[in-house]
């Protein structure tokens, strides 16, 4: 593809940014699980929430499960990452692996975080609507020349 509009390259660069915040995101709470310090974990995801509520002896378990999921976020910012590449290219898999891998992190994350009103607008809700604008950019451009991902 010959013409690369400005729509998917700027979808590449909201996914560039989407992906390293949620790769130091996975990676920091980890570290807190790691660290046997699973409340920093827990506050630093529910960055809204009363700290003080968060303080306590949480059983390995929840540990676990906050593990996995900083895990899950530090391959999810990795698969966003890495396909942002491909996106700014016209790839038409890679805008469509971004926007159901990223894009179903952010929706659990608005269901049960954003709108529990367990999160501040920044970091965490700004991430949903960056997320939200490179799937409507990159879709918008996709779904408008579609014919040419068609003859391709």
């Amino acid at each position: 593809m010959k013409n690369v509009s400005i729509l998917l390259k700027i979808s590449a660069v909201l996914w560039i940014i989407w992906g390293l915040v949620h790769i130091l995101a996975g990676v920091m709470t980890m570290k807190g699980i790691l660290t046997q310090d699973i409340s920093s974990s827990i506050t630093g995801i529910a960055d809204a929430a009363d700290p003080a509520t968060l303080q306590m002896d949480y059983p390995n378990a929840v540990g676990a499960i906050i593990g996995q999921h900083g895990f899950n976020l530090l391959w999810i910012g990795l698969v966003t990452f890495i396909s942002a590449f491909f996106v700014w290219k016209g790839n038409k898999n890679a805008i469509f692996l971004a926007a159901l891998t990223g894009g179903l992190a952010d929706l659990g994350y608005f269901l049960f975080l954003d709108l529990g009103g367990f999160v501040k607008f920044v970091p965490g809700t700004i991430m949903t609507l960056i997320s939200s604008l490179a799937i409507i950019t990159s879709f918008y451009y996709y779904f408008k020349n579609r014919r040419i991902y068609i003859s391709e």
